[in-house]
């Protein structure tokens, strides 16, 4: 069976929300399709379908999907690729692999090429012996720098062929001055944008466990729910962590807390050292700073002595940049670990810790309240927000990091 000979009844793929989107793209009438929204809202499963059918109906057509970092591919736009040529019935017409990643459609030869754009350099030399890169899709597209780079590299993939499509997705920020959110809202006449959320999905394709945590977030912080489940970016300004819950924990309040983290940033002159305890509700999305021991010129073993004057409970997460120092903690018996820090992993923590509710008492956490209520993204000389996290006057926040890494990787750490 040959593509032109497969029936495909595509209206069934897709959900009524995406169908104007996918007759102006059958049409011809842009180039830039922008899809945003929040979780469960279907984006990337419309975009790897459409590329699918698209090249199996253009025998030209090659696409180039790019993530931020490459270590992040294999597990969100390659399996999202490999899902859609599986839903189209056409598995065994497609070649895959993974090493070099990407998948080869057998009649033609055509190509799909994976690539993060931590090796933006190698899209100046992206070439294909059939046909032209037609399609080109920016998965997470908050996570570039800015229109800078991500134009750089349209200007090197986009050649050679009469037209384009040209796909952006992504979750907004939360907040309103980020560059993907104002992008979005720039009038343009060859973009076509569209948003959606899980609302306009069927329920079963989403299961009630999904629908099951979406309701629990709506009750128990709102402003959360409409940021995630629904994409709204509901921040007015440059600050990180929007959900701050500023008050005194009481000694009773103490008493209570099970769930107990420990991180370390380590750090000696001009950067101080900066250990943090906390706990985590996951059942009410809070996370709650309990102590933390901050200081400048504070060795490994004043460190360890202080640890173990106040607890001698809980292990510890530390910054793996520092072995030796973790070393000489466990040599001084207590229970410290290096945090994998792997290419994405701060993108990731950070979000995580966006999405709850940190909640601060300054007299207990003092140097950690500062830090995180003063946190803003940086800006450009006209005053526009950059993406990106500033790596400045933040110990406190990657010691938070470090401490809640089992909570925030929970996959990778159940065994």
């Amino acid at each position: 069976m040959t593509a032109s000979e497969t029936v495909i009844d595509f209206g069934k793929l897709i959900v009524p929300a995406f169908y104007p989107v996918h007759r102006d793209i059958v049409k011809g009438e842009h180039t830039y399709y922008d899809l945003y929204g929040g979780r469960g809202g279907l984006k990337s499963s419309f975009i790897s379908l459409e590329i699918i059918l698209g090249m199996m109906k253009d025998k030209y057509a090659n696409a180039v999907i790019f993530r931020k970092y490459a270590v992040t591919l294999r597990e969100s736009v390659y399996e999202q690729i490999l899902w859609a040529i599986d839903v189209l019935g056409a598995s065994h017409l497609w070649e895959v692999g993974v090493s070099p990643m990407q998948c080869i459609y057998r009649p033609t030869g055509q190509k799909i090429i994976f690539l993060g754009l931590d090796k933006a350099k190698k899209t100046k030399s992206l070439k294909t012996s059939h046909g032209y890169f037609k399609y080109l899709w920016f998965e997470e597209l908050d996570e570039f720098q800015g229109p800078e780079e991500i134009r750089t590299v349209q200007q090197s993939v986009l050649r050679g062929g009469e037209k384009f499509v040209v796909f952006k997705s992504f979750n907004p920020p939360i907040s309103i001055s980020n560059w993907a959110n104002q992008y979005v809202n720039e009038p343009r006449k060859d973009s076509y944008r569209h948003k959606s959320s899980y609302l306009d999905a069927p329920p079963e394709w989403l299961g009630q466990q999904f629908l099951d945590d979406a309701e629990h977030l709506k009750e128990v912080n709102e402003r959360a729910y409409q940021h995630e489940y629904l994409g709204d970016p509901v921040g007015t300004g440059g600050q990180v962590f929007e959900f701050l819950e500023i008050r005194t924990i009481t000694d009773d309040e103490m008493m209570q807390f099970d769930r107990i983290y420990q991180g370390v940033d380590f750090g000696w002159m001009p950067d101080p050292m900066a250990f943090i305890r906390c706990s985590y509700r996951p059942n009410h999305e809070k996370v709650y700073l309990l102590d933390e021991y901050v200081g400048r010129k504070i060795s490994n073993e004043d460190l360890a002595k202080e640890i173990k004057r106040r607890y001698d409970d809980y292990f510890i997460m530390c910054d793996s940049a520092e072995p030796k120092s973790i070393a000489d903690l466990r040599f001084m018996d207590v229970w410290a670990h290096s945090v994998n820090k792997k290419p994405g992993s701060v993108e990731y923590g950070m979000k995580w810790l966006q999405r709850r509710t940190i909640v601060i008492d300054s007299a207990r956490t003092p140097c950690a309240y500062k830090e995180i209520v003063e946190y803003e993204y940086d800006r450009d000389k006209e005053g526009n927000l950059l993406s990106g996290y500033p790596d400045k006057n933040n110990h406190c926040i990657d010691a938070l990091r470090y401490a809640l890494y089992r909570a925030i990787f929970s996959w990778e750490t159940k065994a």
